[in-house]
C-alpha cells in the first residue's frame, strides 16, 4: 500500500487532470440535458425507456462494433476504421455543439438588438453547429495532439451521455452498467481484446479515450507503441513481457469509463420524481431540473469519483485495468445512497419489461 500511495503522489497531476475531464464531460452533459429532454429525442421513444430488450441490443452492438474494429485493424484497414469512427464521433459531437451554437446565436441577436429574422437565426444555429463540429473533426484529423483529442473527447462524451441518459430509466441504466462492467472485466483481464482495441484507437489518434500526460513535453502525436497490451506474441509464439514503464509517459482512460457513470447521472435528473424546488431552468421552453433529482445526479457523480479514486490505486502500478467495475460500482452505490436520502429508496426504481 505504501508503494501504491507513493506512485499516486508521483502521478497526482495527471490523475487530477483525468478526474477533471471525467467531471467536466458529465457536468456538460447535465448542462445540455434539458435541450433534449423530450420524447422524440429518446433513442427508442417514450415506450422504449423501460424496455430491457433495448439495453441488451445496445450491449450486443457494442460487442459487434468492438470485434469489427479489431478485425479491420488486423486486416490493415485503418482508413476504414477511422472513417467509421470519425462519422460516429461527429454525430455525437453535434449533440453537444448544437446548444452551444444556439447560445452564441442568441447572444449575437441580443447584441444586435434583434437585427436578424427568426428564420435566419434558426439557419445560423443549424449551419453553425454543422460547420463548427466538422471543423473540429478536420482539425483533430490534421493535428491530433493530446489536448485536441481531450477537448473533442469531452464534448463527444457529453453528447453520448445525454443521448443515452435521456433514453432509459435509471433501472435500465444500472442493468446496462452492470452487464458492461462484467464485459469490460472479461475483455481487459481475460480475452484482452479490449487492450488491442485501445491500442488501435491510440494508433489512429481518435478521441475515444482521454489522455493525461505525466511529463512536460509529452506528444500524443508521437505515441505509436502498443502501450496497452502488456504481452506480445513473437514469431515463435512465445510470450514476451513488455517493459514496465512502457505506458508511463501518460495516463489513458477510455471514453466509455466516463460515459457509463455519466449516463446514470443524466437518467437520474430525467426520470426521477420532481421533488423540491426548481434548481436549473436555463434553457427556454425546456423541462427544468428539480432539487431532488439533481441531488441524486450529483450524488451519483460523487460515487463515480470514489470509484475513480479506487481505480487509480490500481492504475498507479502502471498496468492496464478494467475501469467499469469500479467506476460503475461507485456510481451505482452513489445513486442508491444519495437517492435514499434525497427522495426515498422506493422512488428510485421503475417498472421495466423485457420487450
Amino acid at each position: 500500500m505504501s508503494e501504491i500511495l507513493q506512485a499516486m503522489r508521483e502521478q497526482w497531476v495527471s490523475m487530477t487532470g483525468m478526474a477533471g475531464m471525467f467531471v467536466s464531460s458529465i457536468l456538460l452533459g447535465l448542462f445540455i440535458q434539458p435541450v433534449y429532454n423530450f420524447d422524440t429525442a429518446r433513442a427508442f421513444g417514450e415506450e422504449g425507456t423501460t424496455k430491457a430488450g433495448n439495453i441488451l441490443f445496445e450491449l450486443v452492438m457494442i460487442f459487434i462494433f468492438t470485434i469489427l474494429i479489431i478485425w479491420l485493424a488486423r486486416k490493415g484497414l485503418d482508413y476504414l476504421i477511422k472513417g467509421i469512427v470519425m462519422v460516429a464521433l461527429w454525430f455525437s459531437l453535434l449533440y453537444t455543439i448544437y446548444p452551444m451554437t444556439w447560445l452564441l446565436v442568441v447572444l449575437t441577436d441580443i447584441i444586435t438588438n434583434g437585427f436578424f429574422s427568426d428564420n435566419l437565426l434558426e439557419n445560423f444555429i443549424i449551419f453553425g453547429a454543422i460547420i463548427f463540429s466538422v471543423g473540429l473533426m478536420i482539425y483533430l484529423n490534421k493535428y491530433p495532439e493530446w489536448y485536441v483529442v481531450n477537448s473533442v473527447g469531452v464534448l463527444v462524451g457529453a453528447g453520448v451521455i445525454t443521448m443515452i441518459g435521456i433514453s432509459f430509466t435509471p433501472v435500465l441504466i444500472i442493468l446496462f452498467m452492470t452487464l458492461a462492467a462484467i464485459y469490460d472485466h472479461w475483455a481487459v483481464n481475460k480475452s484482452k481484446h479490449m487492450l488491442e482495441l485501445a491500442d488501435t484507437m491510440i494508433g489512429l489518434k481518435l478521441p475515444v479515450l482521454l489522455v493525461a500526460p505525466k511529463e512536460k513535453g509529452y506528444s500524443f502525436r508521437e505515441q505509436n507503441d502498443k502501450i496497452m497490451q502488456d504481452e506480445i506474441i513473437d514469431s515463435t509464439k512465445e510470450k514476451v513481457t513488455m517493459p514496465e514503464n512502457k505506458s508511463r509517459d501518460a495516463l489513458f482512460m477510455g471514453l466509455g469509463d466516463v460515459i457509463f457513470p455519466g449516463m446514470l447521472v443524466i437518467s437520474s435528473v430525467t426520470f426521477l420524481p420532481e421533488i423540491g424546488p426548481i434548481v436549473f431552468d436555463f434553457w427556454p421552453g425546456s423541462e427544468p431540473i428539480y432539487y431532488g433529482p439533481m441531488l441524486v445526479g450529483l450524488g451519483t457523480l460523487v460515487g463515480g469519483l470514489f470509484g475513480y479514486l479506487a481505480l487509480m490505486t490500481q492504475v498507479a502500478r502502471g498496468k492496464p485495468q478494467a475501469g467499469l467495475p469500479l467506476l460503475n460500482g461507485g456510481s451505482i452505490l452513489g445513486y442508491i445512497i444519495s437517492g435514499t436520502i434525497a427522495i426515498g429508496f422506493d422512488q428510485l426504481w421503475h417498472n421495466i419489461t423485457l420487450l
